[in-house]
């Protein structure tokens, strides 16, 4: 159980990190706008509309997956326990009474006896 909780765990992990590296890449939507004044550069490595099919696709993949870990990892955390008795039924019982030493009461020093109370 644990090797696959920490199996979904990487993945969670890994794809999240991706997907914030693809969006960083990705440009907006008013990038266009500024590339067509000529501020920008309008080449880039998948072509000019080929590279926010490539993105936004692989984004909503990786995107899918890491909601799928997300829920696994949900379920798997919310697993109850095959014995059915609760936490404190299974702590350590307390000490007996009998074995707990009571310690003397506390006597004030003679000089705080004479000092006045207001």
């Amino acid at each position: 159980m644990n090797v696959v909780i920490s199996i979904i765990l990487t993945l969670q992990m890994i794809s999240a990190l991706v997907m914030i590296g693809l969006i960083l890449v990705q440009h907006g939507k008013g990038a266009d706008m500024g590339a067509a004044f000529g501020s920008g550069s309008s080449g880039s490595l998948f072509g000019a509309s080929g590279s926010a099919n490539f993105l936004s696709r692989s984004t909503a993949v990786l995107a899918t997956v890491f909601f799928a870990c997300t829920l696994a990892l949900a379920y798997f955390g919310n697993l109850r326990p095959s014995t059915s008795g609760s936490v404190l039924e299974s702590a350590v019982a307390p000490a007996p009474v009998s074995s707990v030493q009571v310690a003397p009461p506390v006597v004030p020093a003679s000089g705080a006896a004479q000092i006045p109370a207001k």
